[in-house]
């Protein structure tokens, strides 16, 4: 699209992934992020609310991006003025929420698992937030969990379940997301809800870690609307960054899966990106290299 600034090139928008153990310097990446703003528009999606993307980003984070989204878009900002707010009560109706808290509340009630802490539910503007383990649960136990829920697939049953119960019947899917939750939201209320917003911008690159299809990535990773980049950690991020917009030969790491490959005509290595290009970044691989895993996450 064009930019409202003719003399500004647009920016991209991107979200960052989350792997509190690999400690990256928050310098590094907020200064790489700094030189993508005199290229290109420059964005954040991510799951959590405003307050805890705050904690995890900055409390003027809203103004260090282009656009910024929380809970996958339903509460959306441009220029760090609010562009709009929906909500899943509307949507659902008390009824119906009610049905879907007792019946998760009673599952986790009879869940074996090795550690229960409190708030299992949190309930946000865009959708309802299940963790079995209970957000309160400290770094430690979140570790633990999620060793536990790879091995005995706590969370991806407890989804499996939801979905035959209350997919179709209320129209809901499903992710599961960083350590210890997964979300419930209206179909189509994935990350994808976002784009509805960046309609006029022609090319969007998207990054993040939860990419496989049950992630928290997955849809918006997948859309046709977006370039797709699978990273494991900060440094797969920036190394792409470098690659794909900057002609910097990129720091030796560990190679990533890149399921979706960006054409060469579109930006090579070391091109510089077209205007009306977004680079929209998914925050836990922002988050990576800004903080160790926030137990919000």
């Amino acid at each position: 699209r064009q930019s409202s600034a003719p003399s500004r090139p647009e920016r991209s928008v991107g979200r960052a992934a989350q792997h509190g153990r690999d400690m990256m310097k928050p310098p590094e990446m907020l200064g790489l992020m700094r030189q993508l703003r005199a290229k290109c528009l420059i964005g954040v999606v991510g799951g959590s609310n405003i307050g805890k993307q705050q904690a995890q980003l900055g409390a003027g984070c809203l103004d260090d991006f282009d656009y910024f989204f929380s809970e996958n878009g339903l509460c959306a900002w441009k220029d760090g003025q609010s562009l709009a707010v929906t909500s899943i009560r509307d949507y659902l109706g008390e009824k119906n929420i009610k049905e879907l808290v007792n019946f998760c509340l009673r599952y986790i009630a009879d869940l074996d698992i090795p550690v229960k802490r409190g708030t299992f539910f949190e309930f946000r503007n865009g959708m309802i937030n299940v963790c079995p383990i209970g957000r309160n649960c400290s770094q430690e136990e979140r570790d633990a969990f999620e060793e536990y829920d790879n091995k005995y697939k706590v969370r991806a049953k407890f989804v499996a379940i939801l979905k035959q119960k209350f997919g179709e019947k209320m129209g809901l899917q499903f992710s599961i997301g960083g350590q210890i939750s997964f979300d419930v939201f209206p179909k189509g209320w994935d990350k994808t809800f976002c784009l509805r917003y960046l309609s006029e911008i022609p090319t969007i690159h998207f990054f993040g870690d939860k990419t496989m299809e049950g992630g928290n990535d997955y849809e918006i990773y997948s859309d046709p609307r977006t370039i797709g980049h699978a990273v494991n950690e900060p440094a797969d991020t920036m190394r792409l960054l470098r690659e794909l917009f900057f002609k910097v030969a990129p720091p030796a790491v560990a190679a990533v899966s890149l399921a979706r490959t960006v054409p060469s005509q579109q930006c090579g290595a070391g091109a510089s990106p077209n205007v009306g290009t977004l680079l929209f970044i998914s925050l836990v691989v922002l988050a990576l290299a800004l903080v160790l895993q926030h137990p919000g996450f």
